[in-house]
C-alpha cells in the first residue's frame, strides 16, 4: 500500500460496506472508518435526523466535507456513505488515490435489504420502482471502482477472501 492509500468500500445502502470493511480492517490489522458514522457523531443526530431536519443538500455538502477529510487519514479502511461516490469530488479523489470496492448485489438482495428502513432515509421514502432506479442509476457510476466484487454467491467469510486477495495483488 502506498502512504496515503485507503481501501474504500462503496455501494447500495445495505450492501454491506461496514460490517465487510471492519472484517477487512481487522483482517489487516489497519483502522476502520464508518463515514456515516463519523457524520452522525459530528452533528450528534442520525442520518435520518439530518435528512428531516436539515435536508439531503446539507446532508450531500457535509458527506462532501466529512468524506474528503477523512480520505486524508492514511491506510485505513473506510466504508462510504451509499450517495458518496456519486459526488464528483469524492469519486476523483478515490479513483486518483485509494484502492475502491464496490460491493454488487443484485437488486432483489438489495431491495429486501433496504425497504421499510426507517434508519434509511431515501429507502423509507421511496417505492420498490423507485429504489431499483436508484440502483440502477448508481451502479452506473459505482462501476467505476477499482474493483466489483460480486457478493450475491459469497458468504461474508468469502467476500473478505476475495477483496484481500485483490488488495495484495494490487
Amino acid at each position: 500500500m502506498k502512504s496515503k492509500e485507503n481501501l474504500v468500500f462503496l455501494g447500495m445502502m445495505g450492501s454491506g460496506k461496514s460490517s465487510i470493511g471492519l472484517l477487512v480492517a481487522k483482517k489487516l490489522k489497519l483502522d476502520f472508518i464508518d463515514v456515516d458514522k463519523e457524520i452522525e457523531k459530528e452533528l450528534g443526530l442520525s442520518i435520518s435526523e439530518i435528512f428531516e431536519i436539515k435536508g439531503e443538500d446539507y446532508f450531500r455538502k457535509f458527506e462532501e466535507k466529512i468524506t474528503l477529510k477523512i480520505l486524508k487519514i492514511n491506510s485505513s479502511v473506510i466504508s462510504l456513505g451509499g450517495g458518496a461516490f456519486v459526488n464528483n469530488v469524492i469519486r476523483k479523489e478515490i479513483l486518483k488515490n485509494h484502492i475502491s470496492f464496490w460491493l454488487n448485489w443484485d437488486n432483489k438482495t438489495l431491495l429486501n435489504r433496504i425497504k421499510n428502513s426507517k434508519k434509511r432515509p431515501l429507502a423509507y421514502n421511496s417505492t420498490e420502482n423507485e429504489l431499483i432506479d436508484l440502483i440502477k442509476k448508481r451502479s452506473n457510476i459505482y462501476s467505476k471502482a477499482l474493483y466489483e466484487i460480486k457478493c450475491d454467491k459469497l458468504s461474508k467469510k468469502n467476500i473478505v477472501k476475495n477483496v484481500i486477495k485483490n488488495y495484495e495483488t494490487y
